[in-house]
């Protein structure tokens, strides 16, 4: 399978410089060729194909007064860009047609210089190459240095280089991953674990352990309520403005990476620890509809079971979701009697029907195992065949897991 190992970038003032022109040169290719197919639609012709995007907008565009400037960055960032554009209208085709699988997408739009996220693609034949020192050496960029926290485990096929709205770059390389030596290295188990997730506690296991929840959000509240204040105090277009928004950013950045660094952490312990692992679909969306929206974003339950599901996938674990309308919290994992539905501030019942005194994300985790199939297994061994796969597709720099990336 394919993963993205990400590294910290520190460019000089240079190179920064150089790739603020990549950035620019690869959104206004991108933006043409929306345009170009915008254009065609509105006057009932057929769509430019991709060759004649890139003879038009690419090889033409430089020999013209207006867009000469787009000889200053590599040949292959332009191309990745227009690639970019066709894998982008063709996600929303195969939306429209329901043939694909989560929310629907809508149609590509422009993209605009202020967008919090800027980003180039480099591939194999761009001659990318990393140097005897260390260093990210880019055409037409240079050797960028690198904060290696970790070393590659093979030859990446190709990098992108992302700046976030922090003002933070980054390079992120795409591997292909040898699954039978990734295979190896993890422990041999029969522990199988049912997980169920919760706003009392991040997750609870059926075998009694309580996983706090580190509220990364809540804790950060107060800086950020005192960045924002700031940022609105602050005159639009002003250079003060600019600062102050960069503060939010980096404020607001600090929490994504503190909680991705801890479901990496706990995602690759479970992992390690269980040959099965059940959890529940939970309806993140229903639930962020409700008063408390902002502590059921705050954990990231999607992000934490994404990345059980890729490292299932990788380490050869199994892995299954139970149905979202399962009753965990209403039956008796003893008896399995149904005793109905509690309201969320009674932690604690007692069955009816056998007397079992139940604390209710305990016995919720021993259900959802049940539900998963995973208690029947006496050795461990996968009882459910078929791990959920880990997306492969690599659009712009979205699209595949990533480790944890080097601060």
């Amino acid at each position: 399978m394919q993963l993205r190992y990400s590294f910290r970038l520190y460019p000089d003032t240079g190179q920064q410089t150089a790739l603020a022109k990549a950035f620019g040169c690869a959104r206004v290719v991108f933006n043409d060729a929306v345009r170009a197919r915008e254009d065609a639609r509105k006057a009932g012709q057929r769509f430019p194909t991709a060759g004649e995007l890139s003879r038009r907008l690419i090889t033409e565009a430089k020999r013209t007064g207006e867009r000469a400037w787009l000889g200053e960055v590599s040949a292959v960032v332009l191309q990745q860009s227009l690639r970019d554009a066709e894998a982008a209208y063709r996600n929303f085709f195969t939306s429209l047609k329901g043939a694909r699988k989560g929310p629907k997408l809508g149609a590509p739009r422009f993209k605009s210089r202020k967008d919090a996220r800027q980003s180039v693609r480099f591939t194999a034949n761009a001659r990318w190459s990393i140097t005897g020192s260390g260093r990210l050496n880019l055409p037409k960029i240079g050797a960028v240095k690198v904060k290696w926290s970790r070393t590659l485990p093979a030859t990446p096929t190709s990098v992108t280089v992302v700046m976030d709205a922090a003002g933070r770059y980054v390079a992120s390389f795409v591997i292909d991953t040898d699954s039978v030596a990734d295979q190896a290295r993890m422990p041999e188990t029969d522990r199988t674990i049912g997980i169920d997730l919760g706003l009392t506690h991040f997750a609870v296991l059926s075998d009694g352990t309580k996983i706090d929840s580190p509220r990364f959000l809540r804790r950060a509240e107060k800086k950020l309520k005192k960045a924002q204040q700031e940022l609105s105090r602050k005159q639009k277009g002003s250079n003060n403005r600019a600062k102050a928004r960069l503060k939010v950013a980096r404020a607001h950045a600090e929490v994504t990476d503190a909680r991705r660094e801890f479901h990496h952490q706990l995602s690759t312990k479970l992992i390690s620890e269980n040959q099965g692992i059940a959890v529940e679909d939970l309806s993140v969306k229903g639930l962020a509809r409700t008063k408390l929206a902002k502590s059921v974003h705050d954990p990231g339950w999607a992000s934490f079971i994404s990345m059980l599901e890729y490292k299932a996938e990788r380490y050869g674990r199994t892995l299954v979701k139970i149905g979202r309308f399962t009753p965990t919290s209403q039956t008796c994992s003893t008896c399995g009697t149904v005793d109905g539905p509690k309201p969320l501030h009674v932690r604690e019942w007692t069955c009816t029907a056998c007397g079992t005194v139940h604390d209710r994300d305990i016995n919720a985790a021993i259900n959802v195992k049940t539900a998963a199939g995973l208690a029947a297994s006496a050795c461990g061994a996968p009882v459910r065949p078929g791990t959920i796969p880990a997306q492969r597709e690599e659009t712009g720099s979205h699209g595949l897991p990533t480790e944890p990336r080097a601060a």
